[in-house]
C-alpha cells in the first residue's frame, strides 16, 4: 500500500474540515465547528497537522508542536496521533511515527514527547515498539 504524509494547509478551513472524521476518533468530545476553532487557535501557537489521504479521504493524522522547555530543551510534542479504526494495523500509524521522528530531527529538536490516556493500550504498543520511555506521569485539573 502507497501512501504519503502531508502538512495540512490549516490557512482553509476546508482542509481542516476533511480532518475532523478521523480526528473525532480520538476526541470524541469535539463537535466540528470546536474542533475547527481549537485547530486555528492552536495553529497560531504553532501547532501542524500532518496527514496520510486514502482516495481522496484523511485515513490517519498526527498533530504537533515545537516547545522549549527547562526540562528538556526544543521538543517536538505530539498533540494528536490517529489512525481511523477500518485502516488500523496497516502501518499508518507507525508510517506517522517514523514521519514525526524525521521532522523532530529537521526542526533541531532534542527529544519527542507525548502524553496517552491509560486505556489506549494498542497506542502504547505503538510508542514502546518506537523508543518512547515511560517516564513520567502527567497531572491535571480543570479550572473553573
Amino acid at each position: 500500500m502507497k501512501y504519503e504524509v502531508r502538512i495540512v494547509d490549516t490557512s482553509h478551513v476546508e482542509n481542516i474540515r476533511q480532518c475532523f472524521a478521523v480526528f473525532s476518533y480520538l476526541r470524541p468530545h469535539l463537535d466540528e465547528e470546536e474542533f475547527i476553532s481549537r485547530v486555528q487557535t492552536q495553529v497560531s501557537e504553532g501547532y501542524t497537522i500532518a496527514c496520510i489521504y486514502m482516495d481522496g479521504e484523511v485515513v490517519a493524522a498526527a498533530g504537533y508542536r515545537v516547545q522549549h522547555y527547562l526540562a528538556w530543551g526544543k521538543i517536538l510534542y505530539l498533540d494528536d496521533l490517529i489512525t481511523h479504526p477500518q485502516k488500523k494495523n496497516a502501518g499508518l500509524g507507525s508510517a506517522l511515527m517514523e514521519w514525526v521522528k524525521q521532522q523532530a530531527k529537521i526542526l533541531n529538536c532534542n527529544e519527542l514527547h507525548l502524553d496517552t490516556g491509560f486505556q489506549r493500550h494498542d497506542a502504547h504498543r505503538l510508542y514502546l515498539n518506537n523508543g518512547f520511555d515511560l517516564s513520567c506521569h502527567h497531572l491535571s485539573k480543570k479550572i473553573g
